[in-house]
């Protein structure tokens, strides 16, 4: 028993038949998992147990109404071989605004954080120390409640999974701005981390991919007027030496890379602003020659650089710029990551 966890150590390793010089993001996974069960009205004591499949009935409501939200970590090892989190607790928060628009019950703030830390503790030889390299954790929940009626699961489960993972290189990104369909609406849980918004945006995505381009760039699914978010990330425009990226709302995640970059942008004096963005002020900066980058940010890629962007049958390219804010913002969030740095916005968390 660990901070209020269980811990159940498996008895094999898989830790040496990795190449961990060799890593594609999130296919191989650590020797233990955390699960939590919701039973009776009340969350469990969280368990450390060995990875192992989990076993639904067919009728548990994860199948039929998709009740499931997740999150995305990393964890780092420094040079000395010390663990770290970044910013978990705004992980946790959002995790617990998912739950509530999905009718989930919300977790304690010790279930997640011990349950992490313990977790981590555990797998911490699972962490790369390679440059770029990381340790991808995945906390989620999911409907395990039985039941065809269409209401609320009375059981859930909180599990937490991890993967090492080599640097994420995205490379050149050519992006499509959508002009027929929505990731998100008002009223809807666009703002969630839940799987089905996800699930939504594999066939557009997909429509894309066939013209020839890597991801698509969501707009508004009133007019189709204004850019909300790139894929699965949100988005920053570069104009002039402006950077410029949405406001959170109904349909726009709160990421947790944007508002990291914000605060570090206002802290090293580059002009930003939070206003919605229209897609002809971009067409139009692309056209004169202001529009200087744009870009996506998440926790897989911290920032992923979009070389170029089409719309109405016409692609645009962007200059290449050898001190981009891209990779300058990207740099500083790295280098805090990985206590390379001084965290002065008291970003990283122990794991220890």
């Amino acid at each position: 028993m660990t901070k209020n966890v269980t811990v159940e150590k498996s008895k094999t390793s898989k830790i040496h038949d990795v190449d961990f010089d060799n890593l594609s993001f999130g296919s191989v996974y650590t020797d233990h998992m955390l699960v939590c069960d919701y039973v009776d009205g009340a969350w469990q004591t969280p368990k450390v147990i060995p990875y192992q499949p989990i076993s639904l009935d067919p009728s548990a409501k994860i199948f039929h109404y998709g009740q499931s939200i997740f999150e995305g970590m990393k964890a780092y090892k420094d040079e000395n071989g010390k663990a770290w989190l970044f910013r978990p607790l705004e992980n946790f928060k959002r995790f617990n605004k998912s739950a509530k628009r999905l009718a989930i019950p919300e977790l304690p703030e010790s279930h997640f954080m011990d349950g992490l830390t313990t977790l981590l503790q555990v797998e911490k030889d699972w962490i790369p120390q390679n440059p770029g390299s990381s340790l991808y954790v995945r906390p989620f929940i999911l409907a395990s409640g039985n039941g065809f009626h269409a209401s609320p699961a009375d059981e859930y489960k909180f599990i937490i999974a991890c993967a090492p993972s080599g640097a994420y290189f995205s490379g050149k990104v050519k992006v499509l701005i959508e002009e027929k369909y929505s990731r998100a609406a008002n009223g809807g849980v666009g703002y969630a981390k839940a799987g089905g918004n996800y699930a939504g945006q594999f066939y557009p995505t997909q429509l894309a991919v066939e013209k020839g381009y890597q991801q698509v760039i969501w707009t508004d699914d009133n007019t189709h007027e204004y850019i909300e978010e790139a894929g699965a990330m949100n988005i920053f425009v570069r104009i002039n030496d402006t950077l410029i990226t949405g406001p959170t709302s109904d349909r726009i995640l709160d990421g947790i890379t944007r508002k990291s970059i914000l605060q570090i942008a206002e802290d090293q004096g580059i002009a930003t602003e939070v206003r919605k963005i229209t897609v002809s002020e971009v067409v139009e900066a692309a056209k004169n020659g202001s529009l200087k980058e744009m870009f996506g940010a998440g926790t897989a890629a911290v920032v992923s650089p979009i070389a170029a962007f089409g719309y109405q049958g016409t692609d645009y390219e962007l200059p290449e710029l050898e001190q981009s804010y891209a990779s300058q913002l990207k740099q500083y969030i790295t280098d805090i990551q990985n206590n390379r740095i001084e965290d002065k916005f008291d970003w990283r968390y122990p794991v220890d």
